[in-house]
């Protein structure tokens, strides 16, 4: 491989730090740049984002490159933070860590690294790319070797034109390679614990950290026939399938199952809860998405059968995609537990991820866990 300019995006975390240890390895030209993302709450004790610099700054001084930190925190707060907040507001639940890939760490952090003379950009993410055969201008985006840290879906809105000056030194390798590869490296961060959680909010209570940006907005808790069974501080805080934080005490029906979020009735302010983990007001076999990103810039011939996941971290499941007047459906062949509107309806073919959409309604009726129609509910989920 011939020797270039690389940019590494380096959080302060151990994958970063190997990738760049990886790129210095390999004869390339290795900058690091730290990205700001986020400054409303600099001194709050869930913010990390100067301990981060430092451990990069650490990381950079035993590799021997330099780093440069740069301040991203208008454009997340514009690209990103915005569209956060009104899909909350709007009562579905959005996944900024996408966004963040293609508005920041794959545009502004591109655009950078270009101004800096960048011959390619690298990130700890764990994914690959690959030139298509035949067809070298085009880029596929594959799933990473190790399957348990695999990040294509978060990076299934990339363009091609992202894509392509991208280097991801991760892609083949198992997590538990990278920090025994940092450790026998001297590398300062080699036991840092992985962030989790959304990367503004940190480990701070999610409720109260939304309650700062959206007026709290009380109503009630009911079951699926209309009875009442609780209260809830606002339907932002709440997402579809989610079992924490409902607050319902007794037991219904007989059963003392736990309580689960099924829908939203967002015209009257209610919150409808089930008690069952498989309640089949939880599975819907259809899906609808809005919003649909083609990595290769152009939808496949439909009807399509991919793998889909409706989820971060649940297996492909096998779905017929095909074009609806408003958008996409996939019609999933097993039904699939609580798709909710705002996150991502994400496309493989095998490794190759096609893309995706933004969750928007499910459009049928509800369906048990085996696949039988049901009544809907006098509250439909929203």
């Amino acid at each position: 491989m011939s020797r270039r300019r690389v940019i590494v995006g380096m959080s302060g975390g151990v994958d970063s730090s190997v990738a760049a240890w990886m790129l210095k390895q390999q004869g390339h030209d290795v900058v690091g740049v730290f990205m700001k993302n986020w400054e409303d709450d600099d001194t709050d004790e869930y913010c990390t984002s100067r301990e981060d610099l430092v451990d990069a700054a650490s990381v950079a001084d035993v590799l021997g490159i330099e780093l440069e930190a740069v301040n991203f925190a208008a454009e997340y707060r514009e690209r990103v933070f915005a569209h956060f907040l009104r899909e909350y507001e709007a009562g579905r639940t959005p996944n900024p860590d996408v966004l963040c890939n293609s508005e920041i760490k794959f545009r502004a952090f591109l655009e950078y690294a270009q101004h800096l003379g960048a011959d390619a950009i690298a990130t700890g993410h764990y994914a690959r790319v690959r030139r298509v055969p035949g067809d070298a201008a085009r880029v596929e985006l594959l799933k990473a070797g190790d399957a348990s840290k695999d990040q294509s879906y978060f990076l299934h809105r990339l363009t091609q034109e992202q894509l392509a000056p991208v280097i991801f030194p991760l892609g083949d390798v198992h997590k538990r390679d990278v920090r025994r590869i940092a450790r026998e490296q001297g590398i300062p961060t080699w036991a840092k614990k992985d962030s989790t959680g959304i990367c503004f909010i940190g480990e701070r209570p999610f409720r109260d950290f939304l309650a700062r940006y959206l007026p709290r907005t009380p109503g009630p808790v009911q079951t699926p026939a209309g009875e009442e069974i609780g209260r809830h501080d606002g339907l932002a805080y709440h997402t579809l399938g989610q079992r924490q934080g409902l607050r319902i005490g007794g037991t219904r029906d007989g059963t003392d199952e736990p309580w689960f979020v099924a829908g939203k009735d967002l015209a009257r302010n209610v919150l409808v809860a089930v008690q069952g983990h498989d309640h089949p007001l939880l599975y819907r076999r259809e899906v609808d998405a809005i919003d649909m990103h083609w990595i290769v810039g152009t939808p496949p011939a439909l009807p399509i059968r991919v793998g889909a996941k409706t989820r971060y971290r649940m297996p492909d499941a096998a779905c017929t995609v095909l074009a609806t007047a408003t958008g996409w459906r996939a019609t999933f062949d097993a039904p699939q537990w609580a798709p909710t509107p705002g996150q991502y309806l994400v496309l493989y073919d095998g490794d190759v991820c096609l893309g995706g959409g933004v969750i928007d309604a499910a459009p049928a009726e509800p369906v048990s866990a085996q696949g039988a129609p049901l009544q809907a509910p006098a509250t439909a989920p929203g």
